[in-house]
């Protein structure tokens, strides 16, 4: 049975749930008609989006018609034959001033940093005391220097008393003996002497070497003593300068072809990004063994540095100049390619039309590539 309601006039009405019923069943067109033409919008989104990335990422490629690029033309010249290797920046000399006595320390005479020549005057311990050990040394010196002289004159009258049988033998000898006694004693008087004379000597501290001074690492005031383990300060030769760097074993023959021929291999050192460089110096020694571990070999090489470019410990860039090659084949590096065909280049025809031809590189530098085999100079 279905509930009825009636109106006023009494007439009947339809049930209220088949009219819900009735507008339900109008909405679902509605609403399955707005979900396909959103999927549809957000599917033509996505397709414009990728259709327009793609013609981004094509760009000029995606053109029809020739492309047009730029050539350079096969040159013959002297391409440099150049190794490079990471290397440290070493110092001739790295020299820590320690005091040679113990004392008090009364005196600093360096600025932190400062440039200082071999023997000028760093720092002086308090002098008396070892002055006074001085003069007590010359002291004893003196007195027996006189007791020897006062011996020898003894000896050379109980000579002349001997020769007239005036004295026993014995009494002679024994004067000799007592000579060569007080000799002994002035000569370890002498030692002694010696001694507190360079005591003395070391209470003035000066420079073992030419180079730029470090930190300070104690105070004007302090006892300073043998043992101590930082020393005063540290002082670097910075004039010249070395750079140590490694290279492969498989390059050694190379430079050492060179070097026993008299050759001076020039080395040229760059910053970290190989763009700004610093000097140019020499090889002036190579290590006497390789190192098993890593297969290199380390070399030497020394800079002027008279504007101070290189700083100790510094990690340069260096390139070694080993050989030059004369009359090669030279192309830009940016004309080599690799690829299925190998190491190849674009080589452009009378036609104006390109063809591949494989080569065969030599010797490079960071723009420039020599070419063995594949291209004429003219290509």
């Amino acid at each position: 049975m279905i509930d009825q309601t009636a109106d006023k006039h009494g007439r009947g009405v339809r049930p209220a749930p088949l009219v819900r019923r009735r507008r339900g069943a109008r909405l679902g067109p509605w609403l399955i008609g707005g979900l396909i033409l959103l999927l549809a919008g957000g599917a033509y989104y996505l397709i414009s989006t990728r259709q327009a990335a793609q013609q981004a990422r094509g760009g000029r490629f995606s053109q029809t018609g020739p492309m047009p690029v730029a050539v350079a033309p096969a040159v013959k010249g002297d391409m440099p034959v150049v190794l490079t290797a990471l290397g440290t920046v070493t110092p001739l000399a790295t020299v820590t001033v320690k005091t040679q006595i113990n004392g008090q320390l009364v005196k600093i005479a360096f600025q932190e940093g400062q440039m200082v020549h071999q023997g000028d005057f760093l720092a002086e311990i308090d002098p008396r005391p070892y002055q006074a050990a001085l003069d007590q040394a010359l002291g004893q010196l003196g007195r027996d220097q006189a007791l020897l002289r006062t011996a020898e004159n003894d000896l050379q009258r109980y000579r002349t008393l001997v020769q007239q049988d005036s004295i026993a033998k014995q009494t002679y000898d024994t004067q000799v003996e007592l000579v060569r006694q007080d000799q002994a004693v002035v000569k370890t008087d002498q030692a002694l002497v010696d001694n507190a004379r360079l005591n003395l000597n070391y209470c003035h501290i000066v420079s073992p070497v030419t180079g730029r001074v470090g930190l300070r690492q104690v105070d004007q005031g302090n006892y300073v003593q043998t043992s101590d383990a930082n020393g005063l300060v540290v002082i670097t030769q910075v004039q010249p300068i070395t750079v140590i760097f490694t290279l492969p074993e498989d390059n050694l023959p190379a430079v050492l072809k060179r070097l026993r021929g008299g050759a001076s291999l020039a080395v040229t050192a760059y910053d970290r990004s190989q763009q700004t460089k610093l000097a140019t110096g020499a090889v002036t020694a190579i290590d006497s063994q390789i190192d098993t571990t890593t297969g290199t070999v380390k070399l030497r090489a020394q800079f002027a540095n008279e504007d101070e470019a290189l700083f100790p410990n510094q990690f340069v860039n260096v390139q070694l100049l080993v050989d030059t090659q004369k009359d090669a084949v030279i192309v830009p590096s940016s004309a080599i390619l690799r690829g299925a065909p190998g190491t190849f280049v674009y080589a452009v025809q009378p036609d104006n039309t390109v063809t591949v031809k494989t080569v065969k590189l030599g010797p490079s530098t960071n723009d420039k590539v020599a070419i063995v085999s594949g291209l004429a100079a003219g290509d």
